[in-house]
């Protein structure tokens, strides 16, 4: 299930990656969802279905809701002929072994949910960095809380579940006032109806990537999107966010106090060194599992700017809308 806006630039490799997949064509089938895409997005689809023995649908996408992702994904599921759905994203590239990985994980596991991993295809420049080294502590995150058995973040770049569970829980009713988390709050959803079956698949060979923002004005943007929704979670979810947001705050008002006054340096400074070898942590587990320690060089810089950044985040979520691939949301 693929819903796409005005992605012609990154469908060539996400189709190519879909060619390549190691996996018998007649056991699964590709929805591409168009929420009114304005460049030639459909033509490039279009041109690819003629050479491809995959099965293959495009469909308009319907508006129903205040979340065109959500309102797309359920049309899709209404259209779809397997029993399990999985969401990938248009700007994704899929591992050849992507649909076996998902396969074997539930042939022998008791799943009727599953979050997997998502990786940034990264290089270069330092603001392409830096989102690396905040999606590698983001997934460092999403399997930590599988790990305690407490999940609480998924990525819908690579998240699948049965098509009966969706249908059992309504689907998104609940949550289509809110333009962004298809993933996250039917996460929550499904955790909610049964916590053993919403698992992680940690394999090497499911790994899908992605790419970042090309500019820091994009990257707030998204960033923005993410936070709004953050009001909406459950408990445990708003906790973990509320944390995030109060020690990077005090950070950021910390240093900005010692220009214009004296704080307690030995008490700023053990917070700053414990943080600093937690996240550390965090995101060094990752990069291994990911191979892309070669980010790590970039880590004290990005330890430095990330508390500004994401204070800022915060506060524009909870004030302000923002704009996406060309349209105005408020929150």
């Amino acid at each position: 299930m693929i819903p796409f806006r005005n992605e012609a630039e990154h469908l060539p490799k996400l189709l190519q990656s879909l060619q390549a997949l190691e996996y018998p064509n007649h056991l699964f089938e590709v929805i591409l969802l168009d929420d009114a895409s304005e460049d030639h997005s459909v033509e490039i689809i279009n041109n690819f279905m003629v050479d491809t023995n995959l099965t293959f649908k495009i469909l308009p996408n319907t508006r129903q809701t205040g979340s065109p992702k959500k309102d797309a994904i359920s049309l899709g599921i209404k259209n779809s002929n397997y029993d399990w759905i999985i969401t990938t994203d248009a700007d994704c590239v899929l591992p050849k072994y992507w649909l076996n990985s998902y396969d074997e994980f539930i042939q022998q596991r008791d799943a009727s949910c599953i979050a997997a991993p998502v990786s940034y295809i990264q290089e270069g420049t330092f603001l392409k960095q830096f989102q690396l080294l905040n999606h590698l502590s983001l997934q460092g995150a999403t399997i930590g809380g599988f790990g305690i058995n407490k999940p609480f973040m998924s990525n819908g770049a690579n998240f699948a579940y049965r098509k009966a569970l969706f249908n059992e829980l309504k689907g998104f009713k609940g949550n289509t006032n809110r333009a962004s988390g298809d993933d996250i709050f039917l996460l929550e959803k499904m955790v909610k109806a049964n916590n053993k079956q919403v698992q992680y698949l940690k394999c090497n060979h499911a790994i899908v990537s992605t790419t970042g923002q090309p500019t820091w004005g994009r990257l707030v943007a998204q960033h923005v999107r993410w936070a709004s929704k953050t009001k909406a979670y459950n408990s445990f979810g708003k906790a973990m966010g509320s944390i995030v947001f109060f020690m990077n705050t005090y950070i950021t008002l910390a240093f900005l106090l010692l220009l214009t006054t004296s704080i307690d340096l030995k008490i700023f400074a053990y917070i700053l060194f414990i943080k600093f070898n937690i996240d550390f942590l965090i995101i060094f587990k990752s990069a291994r599992f990911f191979n892309q320690q070669r980010v790590l060089k970039t880590y004290p810089l990005g330890f430095l700017i990330y508390p500004f950044f994401s204070a800022y985040i915060a506060l524009k979520s909870l004030f302000f809308g923002y704009a996406w691939k060309g349209r105005t949301f408020k929150n």
